[in-house]
């Protein structure tokens, strides 16, 4: 097979139209979708890419290239989303096209980095860039406004030891770097055969840095256990379902008495009143405290009133002592949009009537806090609510604040038959590697699952058709990561080369002459000619190869 005709084909002879083509484009989007649970084949996410690049490679113009990456950021975002389909119906649609247009300026990228012959020097920097260019994608719609980092290409490496000390280096995005770039090798080795010693070396390089990482990175030091209890009523429906789940979660703590707890969990919304305003309530809680012999960290969704005196439905971590309320209480501060709050409101609040939209906004938590257990033994914890454990910045606050357990309460019962509880709890190995700080994932409805400091699993699952109450022995660390200590470097890394790649092709377009006047659709992102007219010069035209040729269709 010619050189690069594996490319060419997926834009020629087999995606002629454009209808198939666009089709194609999404469907090889949403691939990636299988590397994260419930299918978790994770092996899948460093090949799962390919058919996207090969088909924006085959792109005829900058023009389709750009439009063949937002279809297929499109199908990427409805893929890992589509559990919300429940709530949000068709304009789960919607918001998939809007994030999917992230991923046009990726595709003209892609289409100048891995289209025509390939030198050992291009290898390197498409391996380069391209990833770069990814990431940068992840950072934009890792806004919350935009949805935040859920689906990030990096989380679906959560159960691989390698891929979390690679997190402890440099958080999930060092791992999505690394997952893209063994992608785009795998592309080039397909349609560059004279380059494919420059890309195999390419491959034995990052194997090497990689297994470099878990020899020298810094571990955490292990100081002691903290016997932790994770409270999961399971489903609840119908009428009085709030009182009924705090029932039987008082049940399932009662059966806990005499385990030598350090703290016991209850998951998020667990209590439907503001236990400050209801006495009855908070003395049930303490009742338990004692009987156990440890403080319960509950979750009020209720309206409250915070220290500043706003009064409004505050989704709240708060700690419950022997003698009542320990007084430390977390408001979450990044909420879900549409499903917590609608953006613009008055512009977008039909969407209440379209699926399960929040019909009142929640109000947003001041700031972090940690909280501090009494005791000998105090154990120093920092709280998070449903998807906050998505955000590597929330909990790289917390450790940085001296917590030593992170906990995030959580409830995914909306979406109880979907892949959203797997993925929910898989985050908590991330975040885990990335702080070399234990997280405990509990939840009112499965999956609960809790992780030591470097990511791994400790102890089984809650699944989503389990009622339980489960104790774990928690092993703590100390000391700091090296992403504690320095931060999001990757992305920050991914910027410079990016800057730096677009200087270059802009000097090169300056300095090519008539450079200007054959500009094509890829403007700043690199010098790409467009297509000569069929009456363009024939010393030109006969300089360009077959490979930089388009094998593929007109555009459409």
């Amino acid at each position: 097979m010619p050189s690069g005709s594996v490319g060419h084909a997926w834009g020629g002879r087999i995606l002629g139209s454009a209808p198939r083509r666009a089709g194609a484009a999404l469907l090889a989007g949403a691939l990636p979708a299988l590397a994260f649970p419930a299918p978790g084949l994770w092996w899948f996410a460093y090949a799962a890419l390919v058919p996207l690049l090969l088909l924006i490679r085959s792109a005829g113009t900058g023009r389709r290239a750009a439009l063949d990456g937002w279809l297929g950021g499109t199908g990427y975002m409805l893929a890992v989303h589509h559990w919300l389909m429940p709530s949000l119906h068709v304009f789960i649609v919607v918001l998939g096209a809007l994030l999917g247009l992230l991923w046009a300026p990726w595709g003209l990228l892609v289409f100048r980095l891995l289209r025509g012959r390939a030198s050992g020097a291009g290898v390197v920097a498409a391996v380069i860039v391209v990833p770069c260019g990814w990431l940068m994608i992840e950072a934009v719609r890792s806004w919350e406004g935009l949805g935040g980092p859920w689906g990030l290409l990096g989380a679906s490496q959560w159960q691989v030891t390698p891929a979390l000390r690679l997190a402890s280096v440099g958080g999930v995005w060092l791992v999505s770097l690394l997952v893209v770039a063994v992608n785009t090798v795998l592309a080039l080795l397909l349609t560059a055969p004279a380059a494919r010693g420059a890309g195999v070396g390419t491959l034995v390089v990052g194997a090497v840095a990689v297994g470099s990482v878990g020899v020298w990175a810094p571990q955490p030091e292990r100081s002691g256990t903290a016997r932790i209890a994770v409270v999961q009523p399971g489903v609840v429906e119908g009428p009085g379902s709030v009182q009924r789940r705090f029932a039987r979660s008082e049940e399932l703590t009662r059966s806990l008495a005499g385990r030598e707890l350090d703290l016991v969990v209850w998951g998020e919304s667990s209590v439907g009143v503001d236990p400050a305003r209801r006495p009855d309530v908070t003395a049930r809680i303490a009742a338990l405290s004692r009987l156990v012999g440890a403080d319960v960290l509950v979750n009020v969704d209720a309206r409250q009133t915070d220290a500043t005196g706003r009064t409004g439905i505050f989704k709240s971590a708060v700690l419950v002592g022997p003698d009542g309320l320990t007084g430390d209480r977390y408001d979450k501060m990044r909420l879900v949009p549409f499903g917590e709050y609608i953006p613009a409101r008055s512009a977008l609040g039909w969407a209440t009537s379209m699926g399960k939209a929040a019909g009142e906004d929640r109000l947003r938590g001041a700031g972090p806090v940690t909280m501090t257990t009494p005791g000998a033994r105090g154990l120093r914890i920092g709280p998070l609510v449903c998807f906050e454990s998505a955000f590597p910045d929330m909990s790289r606050r917390l450790t940085r604040d001296g917590a030593r357990l992170l906990i995030a309460q959580s409830s995914t019962s909306s979406f109880q038959n979907g892949w959203a509880p797997g993925q929910h709890a898989s985050l908590g190995a991330l975040r885990a590697a990335e702080n070399g700080r234990p997280m405990v994932h509990a939840t009112l409805t499965g999956v609960s699952a809790v992780y030591g400091p470097q990511g791994q699993r400790v102890g089984a699952p809650l699944g989503t058709d389990t009622r339980a109450a489960a104790v774990y022995d928690v092993p703590l660390a100390r000391g700091t990561t090296l992403y504690v200590r320095l931060g999001d470097w990757p992305l920050y890394g991914a910027l410079g080369v990016l800057a730096a790649f677009c200087a270059v092709e802009g000097l090169r377009a300056v300095r090519r002459p008539g450079a200007v006047g054959r500009m094509g659709a890829v403007g700043a992102v690199g010098a790409v000619p467009a297509p000569l007219p069929a009456g363009g010069s024939a010393a030109v035209g006969s300089a360009r190869t077959a490979e930089e040729t388009p094998a593929g269709p007109a555009p459409q």
